[in-house]
C-alpha cells in the first residue's frame, strides 16, 4: 500500500487527506502549528492518524508522496528534506484531479479571482448547472471528490496551488490580471511568480478555453513566451474583439463562436472598472458553457458581493466603513481607492510581501485624509506616505485602528480597510481581520 503524508491540517490538507483514505493510501497528517477543530473532528471521523505542534521525520520521510498545503513554502526545512529525499511533492489540486472527471473551470490572477471565481459559480447554478466551488474558496475540492459529486468544479487557484502542479488540466482557464504580489515566495523575482500564474494553461489542448485580459501589459508579453495551444478568448475595455468581451458605448458585448451576449453596464450588480473586468470573464465562461443570454443578464445584475471585497460594513454618523480585508497587494488597494468618491480615511499593514507602495502616491493624495497603520511594523508604510498624507498613525489590533479612523472621520467621509498586505502578523488571515473589522465597528 502507498503511503501519502500530507503537510498541513487546514481546509486544503485535511480534505486531501480524508480523499487518499478514501482511495486507500496509507494516509499520515502532519502539521507544525496547531490544528483547528473541525479539522481535528474531520481526521478523527475518518480514522486518519495526524500529529500537530512538530513534524516527526521517521514518519514523513517514509511516504510515497507528499501533499503540500499551498500556505507552507518550498524553503520550509522539513519541505527541504523531503525534496532532498527524492519524494514527490504535489498539491491538493493536483492529487484531487487524478480522480475526478468533472468539467473544470480554474480563476487565478493577482486580483479579481475570488469575485471572478464567484460570478462564474453563480452563474452555473442560476443556469440549473451542478457546480461545486472549491480551490482558495469554499470546501476544499478534494474532500469534494471524495464526498460528493459534481459535474463542473470552479476552482480558485492562488499561484502556491498552482506551483506543485503538472498533470492536472483545466477545461477553461481564466487569468485575471498579474501584478507583483507574494514576491517573497518567488525570490523577489517577477518572472518566477509570472511563471506560476501560467501554470494554470499547462496540459490544456485545442478545445479548451484560455481567457484573459488583453488590457494586462505583463499578461500580454508574457503570451508569446508560453506556449498556450487553448483557445484565446481576451477582454477588453480598450478595443473591439472579433471574440472574447469589449465595451461597445454603454454596453458590454460578449462573443463566443457565432454566438453573441450584449449587457448594459448599469445592470451589472458590481461597480467600478475593476468589477466590468471581472463580469466580462464570466460572462465569457458563461457562453463557452452555453448559458443563454437571459442567465447571464440575470446573473451578473443578481449577484451579491464577496465578503471582505469592498463590502459595505455601515454607516455610522454618516461615516461609511468598508471592509476591503482581501486587498492583499498593491493593485488591489488602488482599485479600492480609486472607485472610493468622499474623503478617505485609509486603514492599511500587515506583512510585507516585498511591495512598492509608489503606484498609491498619487491616489492617496488627492482621496486619503489620514491613514492608520495596522501592522507590526509600519515603516514602509511612514517612509512612502509622510508628506503625502497629513495624518498617520499606528495601531495594533482592528478595535484600536478602528476608533482612531473614527476620531478622523466627519461627516461624509469613508473609512476604508484596503491593507495593501498579507494579515499574518496580526491575524489569522484576511477573513479575520475583515471580521475583526467588522466586529470593532459594530461595537463603535
Amino acid at each position: 500500500m502507498s503511503r501519502i503524508v500530507v503537510l498541513g491540517g487546514g481546509e486544503s490538507g485535511s480534505g486531501a487527506a480524508v480523499l487518499a483514505k478514501v482511495k486507500g493510501f496509507d494516509v499520515f497528517l502532519s502539521d507544525k502549528g496547531e490544528i483547528a477543530p473541525e479539522y481535528v473532528a474531520l481526521l478523527e471521523k475518518w480514522g486518519i492518524p495526524y500529529e500537530s505542534g512538530k513534524h516527526t521525520e521517521e514518519l514523513i520521510l517514509n511516504a510515497d508522496e507528499v501533499i503540500k498545503s499551498p500556505g507552507i513554502p518550498s524553503t520550509a526545512p522539513m519541505v527541504q528534506k523531503i525534496s532532498d529525499k527524492g519524494i514527490h511533492i504535489v498539491s491538493e489540486i493536483e492529487f484531487a484531479g487524478r480522480y475526478d472527471t468533472a468539467k473544470k473551470i480554474c480563476i487565478t490572477g493577482s486580483n479579481g479571482k475570488t469575485t471572478t471565481t464567484s460570478l462564474i459559480y453563480h452563474l452555473l447554478k442560476e443556469a440549473g448547472l451542478d457546480a461545486g466551488l472549491g480551490g482558495n474558496i469554499g470546501k476544499s475540492y478534494a474532500l469534494q471528490v471524495a464526498t460528493e459529486k459534481h459535474d463542473i468544479y470552479v476552482l480558485e487557484l492562488s499561484s502556491f496551488q498552482l506551483d506543485n502542479m503538472y498533470d492536472f488540466k483545466a477545461d477553461i482557464a481564466v487569468l485575471t490580471n498579474i501584478t507583483p504580489d507574494h514576491l517573497d515566495r518567488y525570490d523577489h523575482n517577477m518572472e518566477n511568480y509570472v511563471r506560476a500564474k501560467f501554470r494554470i494553461t499547462r496540459n490544456m489542448d485545442r478545445e479548451d478555453c484560455f481567457i484573459f485580459c488583453s488590457d494586462d501589459e505583463i499578461t500580454i508579453r508574457h503570451l508569446d513566451k508560453i506556449v498556450v495551444k487553448a483557445k484565446m478568448l481576451p477582454f477588453t475595455q480598450k478595443e473591439e474583439v472579433r471574440q472574447g468581451a469589449y465595451l461597445k458605448d454603454d454596453r458590454m458585448i460578449v462573443r463566443v463562436g457565432d454566438d453573441q451576449c450584449d449587457i448594459f453596464i448599469r445592470e451589472l450588480a458590481l461597480g467600478g472598472r475593476h468589477n466590468v473586468y471581472n463580469s466580462m470573464a464570466a460572462a465569457i465562461a458563461g457562453k463557452v458553457m452555453n448559458i443563454d443570454n437571459e442567465n447571464i443578464r440575470k446573473s451578473l445584475s443578481t449577484f451579491q458581493a464577496v465578503e471582505h471585497r469592498l463590502e459595505k460594513v455601515m454607516s455610522v454618523g454618516d461615516v461609511l466603513y468598508i471592509n476591503d480585508s482581501k486587498a492583499t497587494n498593491v493593485d488591489a488597494a488602488w482599485y479600492a481607492l480609486e472607485c472610493q468618491t468622499r474623503p478617505v480615511v485609509w486603514i492599511v499593514g500587515g506583512k510585507d510581501k516585498g511591495n512598492d507602495y509608489s503606484p498609491l502616491i498619487e491616489l492617496a493624495r488627492d482621496k486619503v485624509k489620514a491613514m492608520v497603520c495596522m501592522g507590526v511594523d509600519n515603516r514602509k508604510f511612514h517612509e512612502a506616505f509622510e508628506g503625502v498624507v497629513e495624518n498617520i498613525t499606528d495601531a495594533l489590533s482592528a478595535e484600536e485602528a478602528v476608533k482612531k479612523a473614527s476620531s478622523f472621520a466627519k461627516a461624509g467621509d469613508v473609512v476604508l480597510l484596503s491593507p495593501c498586505c498579507a494579515s499574518f502578523d496580526l491575524f489569522k488571515n484576511y477573513e479575520d481581520r475583515g471580521r475583526k473589522f467588522k466586529e470593532a465597528v459594530r461595537n463603535l
